[in-house]
């Protein structure tokens, strides 16, 4: 099987689409791949290093003002969309696969043009633009959370698939771990993490609580700060007047997270969709902070998904502090039957078989492709 491949501009969206990549790959070995990415996006950094075929279109997204620079887009996705055109015809693919990003836009509508079978992956509970506008014209839309399907009025079929790159991270082995943070198995580990780039109010809480984590000395804490962040973070440590904890962590970047949060009894984070996913996949309790700077407040509404189903608790940036941050850590970790339940209530939430699903029904779609080519159907 032939598969495009295509989603771009941040990790939530180019993880799921190598994950979905992965499983086919691992049932069908001799599946050939092209991954057509933005110039300007994280793809051009993250694809290369999978030895997966990558190309490019110049494409931004609109503007939700009025503007000139909307103009501009249009004629990029015009471009795009043959570019892309061109890029389908010379591979022949058997199936597009879009995860979002505006990148997504022309080359699915391009393969819905040529006849290609087309299935969009949405990772958020509130739809982005460019799958809105896409879902009238694939094959299928396959969503992250169950409930959201009616999202899409006007698709042709909208399927509960959960997050493939949920079935990655299950399989992360949390005895490696341990290892790689230098402590022993079992450890009681709580993670802190803002993302690759970091987050700032994060960062702020942190700093301001790390002084009281020795009222937890039988817990571990491993603070990401995020590339970002790390240089002025460490200088912060160095010149605080109080002596660093014995029972950190300090970290810029993690490179196995899957490991590492498989590891962790209690995870501190922001709510992107695809991390979520990481999270209930290894059924780890969660404390959320959703970003407030993200298109239609889809953060909030992806951790009050979680917090509604009793795995996570939510705390508002603007009532973040450390003072808020240390309450409620310590409310988990000392209390058992707390974090046993919310560990439950995670677990059932994940979808460890998610790329399987979405697999599945990619075959599907190539397979009665292929026999409408021919006249069986």
């Amino acid at each position: 099987m032939r598969v495009v491949l295509t989603g771009g501009g941040t990790g939530g969206h180019i993880y799921p689409a190598l994950a979905i990549a992965e499983q086919l790959k691992t049932d069908r070995p001799d599946t050939e791949f092209l991954y057509v990415g933005g110039k300007r996006g994280l793809e051009n950094s993250i694809v290369p290093e999978t030895n997966i075929p990558f190309e490019t279109l110049d494409i931004t997204g609109f503007r939700r003002s009025l503007s000139a620079d909307n103009l501009k887009t249009v004629l990029r996705f015009l471009k795009g969309v043959q570019t892309s055109s061109e890029l389908l015809e010379k591979f022949k693919p058997d199936v597009v696969v879009g995860t979002g990003g505006y990148v997504c836009g022309p080359v699915v509508y391009a393969a819905h043009k040529l006849r290609i079978p087309t299935l969009i992956h949405e990772q958020n509970a509130i739809p982005g633009l460019t799958n809105r506008f896409l879902s009238r014209y694939v094959s299928t839309v396959a969503v992250s959370f169950d409930g959201t399907q009616d999202q899409f009025p006007k698709a042709k079929r909208v399927m509960y698939s959960g997050n493939p790159r949920a079935t990655t991270v299950h399989r992360a082995d949390a005895a490696e771990g341990f290892r790689l943070l230098g402590l022993p198995e079992g450890t009681p580990i709580v993670l802190i993490v803002g993302g690759s780039i970091g987050a700032k109010a994060i960062n702020e809480a942190m700093l301001q609580m790390i002084m009281n984590i020795v009222r937890m000395p039988d817990v571990h804490f491993v603070y990401v700060t995020g590339k970002r962040y790390y240089d002025e973070t460490k200088r912060s440590l160095e010149e605080a007047p109080w002596v660093m904890p014995a029972n950190l962590h300090v970290l810029p970047y993690v490179e196995r997270m899957p490991e590492v949060l498989a590891s962790s009894m209690l995870v501190v984070s922001r709510a992107g969709a695809s991390f979520l996913a990481e999270v209930t996949s290894l059924g780890i309790p969660a404390l959320l902070i959703p970003s407030p700077n993200v298109t239609n407040n889809h953060q909030e509404v992806n951790a009050r998904a979680l917090e509604d189903d009793g795995a996570a608790i939510v705390i508002a940036e603007r009532d973040l502090s450390g003072d808020s941050l240390l309450t409620a850590v310590e409310a988990v970790v000392r209390d058992e039957y707390l974090r046993l339940r919310m560990a439950e209530c995670s677990a059932r939430l994940g979808k460890p078989d998610s790329a399987a699903v979405i697999a599945a029904e990619l075959r599907k779609l190539a397979v009665r492709a292929q026999a409408i080519r021919r006249g069986a159907l």
